[in-house]
């Protein structure tokens, strides 16, 4: 019988960031971010800073949820910091997620109805840069 391995430090770390970028995708966690004032930390802010080699290639192959590495992204912009806190900016965005899923794939438009439901919050703006 073999005698247990001590587990690789750097795979540990590799398994950790990737499940925390991954959470990353969903909506209403970044929102949870935003309440509980995290995304105001300059230390998290950096850590999602350094979380970015995530979009290399080499990483990036890992990622079972790609929209993680846009909201990566868009989490460098203090306006979408802030705004994500917004309970109605996480549902417009957890709408649009959830409409992409569902008629993306088969190519089809978002229909019209649909797309008058999911009209962004009056002061939402993703276009700003920081």
């Amino acid at each position: 019988m073999q005698a247990p391995t001590a587990p690789n430090p750097n795979q540990e770390r590799f398994q950790i960031e990737l499940e925390f970028v991954q959470c990353l995708a969903n909506p209403w966690y970044l929102n949870h971010l935003g309440q509980q004032q995290y995304l105001k930390d300059p230390q998290f802010v950096r850590y999602l800073k350094y979380l970015q080699y995530w979009k290399q290639p080499e990483y990036a192959r890992f990622v079972i949820y790609p929209h993680c590495l846009y909201f990566l992204d868009l989490l460098q912009r203090a306006e979408f910091r802030e705004a994500i806190a917004k309970q109605e900016v996480a549902t417009f965005i957890h709408q649009k997620q959830f409409f992409h899923w569902m008629f993306y794939r088969r190519g089809e438009p978002l229909p019209k109805d649909l797309a008058e439901l999911v009209k962004p919050p009056s002061d939402f703006n993703h276009t700003t840069s920081s």
